[in-house]
């Protein structure tokens, strides 16, 4: 699994057309857009970064998605969703045995 992050575009240079510099969690870093199939980007535009590249554009409502599970606040539409290990809303999800230092679980 890999974990994309919202970033929202913030500068364009004219200089490098595969970079753009994108705010990601208050700090502005060059970002690769080369793999964004020609998507025409402006300031404001989101996008979901991987390891330095934009993989695909957000819309500003799923990155306000995204950043709230990220600071811990689960969204409306979040909410609507069952988890995928079959927790229930309100459990602490999957139990799983203690494990000791040699790596055996604990019966």
């Amino acid at each position: 699994m890999c974990l994309g992050v919202p970033g929202r575009i913030v500068e364009l240079p004219s200089d490098r057309p595969d970079i753009a510099r994108a705010d990601v969690g208050g700090r502005v870093r060059d970002v690769h857009v080369g793999l964004l199939d020609g998507a025409l980007l402006e300031p404001g535009d989101w996008v979901v970064i991987h390891l330095g590249f934009a993989l695909e554009r957000m819309t500003e409502d799923e990155a306000r998605d995204a950043l709230g599970f990220f600071d811990g606040e689960e969204s409306v539409a979040a909410a609507d969703r069952s988890p995928i290990d079959g927790s229930v809303a309100g459990d602490a999800g999957p139990r799983f045995p203690p494990v000791r230092a040699d790596r055996g679980a604990v019966s």
